[in-house]
């Protein structure tokens, strides 16, 4: 239970109260709405109806819950209204230069408007461990592959299993915050662990390196020497045989290191085309901002964002983001100057 006094002067029209009640659970919940909605700037939005609605709704709160509960209650519910109206913010699909032609992918998918999230956001978030019954890992719950699988479940039964897998939230607990019943939440929780044990790597995947340990930041390194090298077959032997490349939103998918091998060389790195790497981090796993040489000019001019997926010593999967208007959530610039 809230603290009595905070609670009664914000129920009084105190907003700095109301600020002190919810500002610990602000991080926590723009990534519960990050991993159902996929979208940073969506989450961010969705955070901010969160508050509004909990403010206009403050003298509604009853104390039968918790307040971190009522939130997360308000929260996935304005979530669910915002998928099922369509009111997401769709973007647009990257360009493609008219002079390149892109390889046959190795499968076709449905577009996907996943976004990668900062890891400046992920580092502020609140000490504390998820409920009991949790099954997933606070790592791996914000990793590109998952939220990539939850992506293909519907909307109902992301939150389920967000809230009850990710979260650890008991099923009575969930089937209030959804006005439904223990039985309908069991359903669909058991129809999306199924959906996501087909989705998610297979459960013998070598393990990522910790973050910044001497092993991750060797991999990263000789990632960036190869790519801004233009060397395709040095960026082939840090893959694993069947990594995956994938460029949301865009629905082509290429599986195996020809493939790849094949992409890299007639688009990415086609005709000498050099880059600049500058590192970052998404979702938790290493990331560069990609920057394109320009032959005409000292400037390097962005060109998307790139998160690897690690496996043990290699690289399973490349996923690069073409959406320039990322690159500022990072602190990425849209141009570079020559280096001095």
């Amino acid at each position: 239970m809230p603290g009595e006094d905070a609670l009664e002067r914000a129920r009084a029209g105190d907003g700095r109260a109301f600020r002190e009640l919810t500002e610990p659970y602000r991080r926590e919940i723009q990534m519960h709405c990050y991993r159902i909605l996929g979208s940073v700037q969506d989450a961010e939005d969705l955070l901010q109806e969160t508050l509004l609605a909990a403010w206009r709704g403050l003298g509604g709160f009853e104390g039968r819950s918790s307040l971190r509960s009522w939130l997360y209650r308000i929260a996935t519910n304005r979530c669910l209204n915002a998928l099922r109206d369509g009111a997401r913010r769709s973007g647009e699909r990257p360009a493609i230069s008219p002079e390149v032609s892109l390889p046959e992918p190795t499968r076709r998918g449905d577009p996907s408007w996943l976004e990668p999230y900062p890891d400046a956001l992920i580092e502020d978030l609140p000490d504390g461990s998820p409920g009991p019954e949790a099954r997933y890992e606070s790592r791996e719950s914000v990793s590109l592959a998952f939220l990539a699988a939850l992506q293909h479940l519907p909307p109902r039964q992301r939150a389920v299993l967000v809230l009850r897998d990710v979260l650890g939230f008991r099923a009575a607990e969930v089937a209030g915050m959804l006005e439904g019943s223990e039985s309908s939440v069991a359903s669909a929780l058991y129809r999306a662990r199924a959906t996501l044990a087909t989705r998610l790597p297979a459960a013998d995947r070598d393990h990522a390196p910790l973050p910044d340990t001497a092993r991750e930041r060797k991999i990263v390194e000789d990632f960036s020497l190869a790519f801004e090298s233009g060397d395709v077959d040095a960026i082939l032997a840090l893959l694993t045989d069947d990594v995956w490349l994938t460029m949301p939103p865009l629905p082509l998918e290429y599986q195996g290191l020809a493939a790849t091998g094949h992409f890299l060389s007639t688009v990415a790195l086609r005709e000498g085309r050099r880059y600049r790497l500058v590192p970052t981090r998404a979702n938790g796993q290493p990331a560069f901002g990609a920057y394109v040489l320009d032959p005409g000019t000292p400037i390097a001019h962005a060109h998307g964002l790139i998160v690897l997926t690690l496996s043990g010593e290699r690289i399973c999967a490349l996923t690069r983001f073409l959406d320039n208007g990322l690159l500022p959530r990072f602190g990425l610039p849209r141009a570079l100057r020559p280096l001095r």
